[in-house]
């Protein structure tokens, strides 16, 4: 009863989290230059809370995320040239689509170590790569399908050079299927999720599922990065082989680097300060943005993302331990990450 209590209470709307989406909403109000930026942040931000579904919750490293997110590039490019330009139906074709992925992959990863399932997610990826390339009466090889133009959002709305209706579109999908994995991670089944990650022995040995659990955090978290994928060639245009790219599993590991994992937050945090910083810093120096944006992970990972992201918290610490005066110097932290 007590347990049930407490899931109910996490899983409350906390009173800062309307404030939140309702200032991501009017970011492409408020800043009407940048609401490409506010798109591609909406798409990364959905990519990264579909990886922290499988290594946050799930413990499942992955370095082949891209698989899903290119699958439902493609599907929904291929949905729009030869089907239909509806958006929302390529999306959720897009999603069925990495979803059936996700659901075939997942038996592979369920046996082995942590090592063994890095290779086997990079695999996928890299196969699905080298198939769009090598069939390229279908996905345009390395040109990719350029030139979609899909059908008005909701029939009325149509995607404007300057990135506002989608902004809007990707605010609006990311919202929904955001609620759908808070409602996951707050109810009996992501509670179950907790155990395996924590152990994944003990939960099988009181009677968890383990491997029905896995597979279907997996298949959810395909599904979610498959509509991210769909998001990204909607309101870019095009596909292309970019779409399975290596740097892009990596790219997102990064964010939940930042961000923090097993937080649905930390993702669409991490994705805000990525892309701010990647734009910032490339508009500075294009050839060099990569060194910089490492050099602010490595300070990350030695400080401490709760000290650099709460300097009043590292500076009540700090003032805890300084020694009275005439003590002699105060022995510097390695400042772990917490």
């Amino acid at each position: 009863m007590k347990a049930q209590q407490d899931l109910q209470r996490a899983s409350r709307m906390k009173p800062w989290e309307p404030v939140l989406w309702l200032l991501a909403f009017a970011a492409p109000l408020l800043f009407p230059t940048h609401a490409l930026i506010v798109n591609e942040i909406a798409i990364l931000g959905l990519f990264a809370v579909s990886l922290d579904l499988v290594l946050g919750y799930g413990g499942i490293v992955s370095l082949g995320h891209a698989a899903f997110f290119g699958l439902g590039a493609y599907v929904s490019a291929l949905f729009c040239k030869h089907v239909h330009p509806d958006p929302h139906l390529a999306l959720l074709v897009s999603m069925a689509a990495a979803a059936l992925l996700g659901l075939a992959a997942s038996f592979t990863i369920l046996r082995g170590t942590d090592l063994t399932r890095l290779m086997v997610t990079l695999g996928v990826a890299l196969i699905l790569l080298e198939l769009a390339n090598k069939l390229d009466w279908l996905t345009g090889g390395t040109d990719g399908i350029q030139g979609l133009v899909f059908s008005p959002v909701l029939g009325r709305f149509e995607f404007d050079l300057a990135g506002r209706t989608a902004a809007y579109y990707s605010l609006s999908v990311l919202l929904l299927l955001f609620l759908v994995a808070r409602r996951i991670v707050h109810s009996p089944f992501g509670a179950t999720l907790k155990a395996i990650r924590d152990n994944r022995l003990r939960a099988m040995a009181i009677g968890v599922p383990v491997h029905a659990r896995l597979v279907a955090v997996y298949t959810i978290a395909a599904a979610m990065a498959g509509a991210a994928g769909g998001l990204f060639t909607q309101t870019s245009g095009f596909a292309s082989l970019d779409v399975f790219e290596f740097h892009r599993s990596a790219d997102t590991l990064l964010m939940l680097v930042i961000g923090g994992v097993g937080w649905l937050y930390g993702g669409l945090a991490g994705a805000v300060v990525f892309k701010l910083m990647q734009d910032w810093i490339s508009g500075i120096t294009q050839q060099y943005w990569g060194f910089w944006l490492g050099l602010f992970l490595v300070v990350l990972v030695l400080v401490g993302r709760d000290r650099l992201l709460k300097p009043w918290t590292w500076w009540r610490k700090a003032s805890a331990a300084r020694p009275p005066v005439g003590a002699g110097p105060l022995l510097q932290d390695g400042g772990g990450s917490e």
